[in-house]
């Protein structure tokens, strides 16, 4: 059987501190590529009918800008659109919030 090898305590700082440095690299570049993808990902669907894929166009409704797609018929709501229509005060908007709230 052969002795194990002497690792010598400089070495292995400098090879702990090296594996550190490129693990930083390696998360840092998967960030950047997740933001990327997300930015990718905006781009692609932005403004297009979640339903068929459809372009979406802006309709005035009660004052408010909703998003309409006119192949489906599908009405959608940016965050905080649906209290502008139907008021803070409403109990149903409150009821219908509170399933989809997230925080």
């Amino acid at each position: 059987m052969t002795e194990p090898k002497h690792v010598n305590p400089e070495e292995e700082y400098f090879a702990r501190q090296n594996m550190a440095t490129l693990k930083k690299l390696h998360n840092e570049e998967r960030s950047k590529m997740a933001q990327e993808e997300k930015e990718r990902l905006k781009q692609l669907h932005w403004m297009h009918c979640p339903k068929d894929g459809s372009e979406l166009q802006q309709v005035l409704f009660r004052g408010v800008a909703v998003d309409k797609c006119f192949t489906c018929g599908g009405v959608f709501l940016d965050n905080g659109e649906l209290e502008k229509l139907a008021g803070k005060e409403s109990q149903f908007v409150n009821a219908v919030l509170s399933l989809f709230k997230y925080e």
